[in-house]
């Protein structure tokens, strides 16, 4: 389920940054057409199912796109930010990044079913 608000958060971004995260959010949703999008944290648009899969922040000069399962597997290294981190790693995306789409869509579907799966935290112990 998609979000206007989510629209008017990308809106605010730079072009580069905007098209990025348009091309993740129907990645998003291609992982699983229940993925629902949300804000939190005031204006953070948030993509939830059975808990949070990721997020998105725009920066100065990245994109950050949160990944909230720290143990979801990364086996191409698609993820460059927050290794060790006890809850979400993240993609920085800098312009003319090309992130490689096969592998987030594998990530973000290990993601939903860890989450299907009781989360992390339970699969984690």
């Amino acid at each position: 389920m998609r979000d206007s608000r989510v629209d008017d958060y990308l809106a605010t971004l730079p072009a580069w940054q905007r098209e990025a995260a348009q091309r993740v959010r129907l990645l998003l949703h291609e992982a699983d057409p229940e993925l629902s999008e949300t804000i939190k944290r005031t204006r953070q648009p948030y993509f939830v199912l059975d808990g949070n899969v990721a997020a998105f922040l725009g920066t100065k000069n990245h994109l950050n796109v949160f990944i909230y399962d720290p143990i979801a597997p990364d086996p191409t290294g698609l993820i460059n930010q927050g290794h060790g981190n006890a809850t979400a790693r993240s993609i920085q995306i800098f312009e003319g990044d090309q992130p490689d789409e096969t592998a987030l869509l594998a990530l973000v579907r290990a993601v939903i079913a860890n989450n299907r799966a009781g989360g992390w935290r339970k699969l984690a112990t």
